[in-house]
């Protein structure tokens, strides 16, 4: 089973172009992408999971 890339909150935001205030107000609205906590403490999001927040966003240009 292949694994997927694991990504840093950083890592998100900057891809998705969002403050992390922003990123929190979306995910307290169940609108973010999926996040992990690992027994570290640390935020983790999956590579797969980010792809499919993007997949499930997308809007046709006009």
């Amino acid at each position: 089973m292949a694994t997927s890339k694991m990504l840093k909150l950083p890592e998100v935001l900057e891809e998705i172009e969002m403050s992390r205030a922003a990123f929190y107000r979306m995910r307290a609205r169940g609108k973010a992408p999926k996040l992990i906590k690992l027994p570290n403490g640390q935020i983790r999001c999956r590579r797969s999971d980010l792809d499919a927040w993007w997949s499930k966003h997308e809007m046709p240009a006009v």
